[in-house]
């Protein structure tokens, strides 16, 4: 998306053609060859394109619900998929519903928004919490642009949020909520993702020096909680 953001936001948003961008092997998935094939900048910078929807599904069955909307939609779309496998996420009856938030686990104390393939990684940080007596909501935020006010207003309701992305957290996930809730409803953010450039490894090894993991997740969690009003 670097190469071609100039096109990608005169001849397809702001035209606002039928076109379908698929940026693949997205995030860090090129992790040992270090940040200049790394990925992480592309929903800051594809985020405020008007008209352009931007979409980074969870596991293989969003992705290819994703892409068969895609197809049937009017207007440009860009879906941002993985090379590294995730496993399928354990909802009953799921529609894919683009603009909309799904849920993956209820919870009062706070709010774990995530998309792409750190969704999987938040619900299982939700389990760790949950055995500390902690009820942590998990959102899978598959649609960046437009995203989903109502969820992000009840997701403030929990007074705590953290955001998980294989992004960079400026101007990512991460900071569209912290937009929002800045704007609407102040509460603790933490973002989970990468401050910037990162430095070279392997995929696991990247997830586990930036804290997307479980435990990590949990952590940002327990200091969103602390900063809790």
């Amino acid at each position: 998306t670097s190469r071609s953001l100039e096109q990608v936001k005169a001849d397809v948003a702001y035209a606002n053609f039928n076109v379908k961008l698929v940026g693949q092997s997205s995030g860090v998935a090129y992790g040992e060859l270090g940040a200049t094939h790394h990925s992480i900048e592309d929903f800051a910078w594809l985020r405020p394109l008007t008209n352009l929807t931007v979409i980074a599904p969870a596991d293989a069955w969003e992705t290819a619900e994703a892409v068969k909307w895609a197809a049937a939609h009017e207007g440009p779309v860009y879906l941002r998929l993985s090379r590294m496998p995730v496993p399928d996420l354990d909802i009953a009856d799921r529609v894919f519903r683009p603009g909309k938030a799904e849920v993956l686990r209820d919870g009062t104390d706070a709010t774990i928004i995530a998309c792409g393939t750190t969704v999987h990684l938040a619900a299982k940080a939700a389990e760790m919490l949950a055995a500390e007596g902690i009820s942590a909501r998990v959102l899978n935020f598959a649609t960046l642009n437009p995203l989903d006010e109502e969820a992000l207003h009840a997701a403030a309701e929990t007074g705590a949020i953290v955001t998980v992305e294989e992004a960079s957290v400026r101007g990512g996930l991460g900071g569209a909520v912290a937009e929002f809730t800045a704007a609407n409803r102040p509460v603790p953010v933490e973002r989970v993702g990468f401050p910037g450039f990162v430095v070279t490894g392997s995929v696991d090894w990247l997830f586990q020096e930036y804290g997307l993991t479980p435990a990590g997740i949990a952590e940002a969690t327990r200091r969103a909680l602390d900063r809790k009003a």
